[in-house]
């Protein structure tokens, strides 16, 4: 039945982009765009009991109290999926639904597409899993099962009234201008004691929620944080991140990290001793679409791991360039 739904979906998306290019040089159809910024998200509250609203409220425990829904500290161990006691939201923020803080809105519409880490065309079913072996460090859910049923119709329900394939504004996180160097850690230090420490602790360890597993503020390093191949263990995502919802109830249009202070102080965040994930090799089979922050090798471009993890960036994205051109040259 899923491998029916999901050849439905990828056969719809399918659909429309050949809709969207009429003929031989014909006109294509607008994609049409939606301001996350400035969407009011639906409220859980209204969601009714019927079978389909109790997945849906059900996929938003998921989001807000992983932990104690699918954590590793859980009665039963046939549902200790996760491997750490985070929640979704400690980064994909209120339910999901913060505008640059990795927004679950509008996502359900987005889905089939390529994705470089693993190198083909992939459902959302496997980037929730992503998500499931390495922000979470624990193990992938079943595509069938009663969790990934209600992760997705969540998703779906966040999407209502987003069509297919639409522009989103608000999604994802925003980036940060390089400051054209390799991370000074000591300063990174800094401001990690200055604005972070408060509430993720001296020694990076977080706290603890006040009942039930997880956190008030999560751990952002040590054995129950996310692993080494998470997408929040690269600089420049974990410093966008930073600068656009850190502190706590910051928000994209006034932060309070100037871009180097973010720069900085994930670097020193991402410098500490965190889980590692296995098989990182088999990541991006086409070492050019590998992202340049990436904190693990193997490279196509000859440059150390260090640079890779603390930059400077910008040789490496020249060296990525002439790579490239010479890829599509010798074709």
């Amino acid at each position: 039945m899923a491998d029916t739904r999901r050849g439905l979906r990828l056969g719809h998306v399918i659909l429309i982009a050949s809709t969207f290019a009429i003929g031989g040089g014909g006109v294509a159809a607008e994609v049409p765009t939606v301001d996350l910024t400035s969407r009011t998200p639906p409220d859980i509250t209204t969601v009714g009991d019927d079978p389909l609203g109790k997945r849906v409220k059900y996929g938003h425990a998921l989001v807000t109290d992983t932990a104690n829904q699918i954590g590793p500290t859980v009665s039963d161990p046939a549902m200790r999926y996760s491997g750490n006691s985070l929640n979704c939201q400690s980064c994909h923020l209120q339910a999901g639904t913060q505008a640059y803080a990795m927004p679950l809105v509008g996502v359900w519409g987005q889905f089939p597409q390529y994705r470089g880490r693993e190198g083909e065309v992939t459902v959302l079913e496997t980037r929730i899993n992503g998500c499931m072996e390495r922000s979470m460090n624990g193990r992938a859910l079943p595509f069938d099962g009663r969790e990934m049923k209600a992760l997705l119709a969540y998703m779906k329900w966040l999407s209502t009234n987003i069509a297919d394939g639409a522009k989103l504004v608000g999604a994802g996180i925003l980036s940060v201008k390089e400051p054209g160097r390799a991370a000074d850690l000591r300063h990174g230090a800094k401001v990690y004691a200055d604005f972070c420490a408060a509430c993720h602790q001296d020694n990076g360890l977080g706290q603890r929620a006040e009942r039930g597993a997880g956190y008030q503020f999560p751990p952002l390093w040590g054995p129950d944080s996310y692993n080494n191949g998470a997408g929040m263990g690269r600089l420049l995502t974990a410093a966008a991140f930073a600068k656009h919802n850190m502190p706590v109830g910051t928000t994209f249009d006034a932060p309070l990290l100037a871009d180097d202070d973010a720069y900085d102080v994930a670097a020193y965040i991402n410098s500490q001793a965190r889980p590692e994930k296995s098989n990182l090799e088999r990541d991006y089979p086409n070492r050019l679409q590998k992202p340049l922050d990436a904190p693990y090798g193997p490279y196509a471009d000859g440059f150390s791991e260090e640079q890779h993890k603390y930059g400077p960036y910008e040789p490496i994205r020249a060296r990525m360039r002439e790579l490239a051109a010479q890829s599509k040259s010798s074709k």
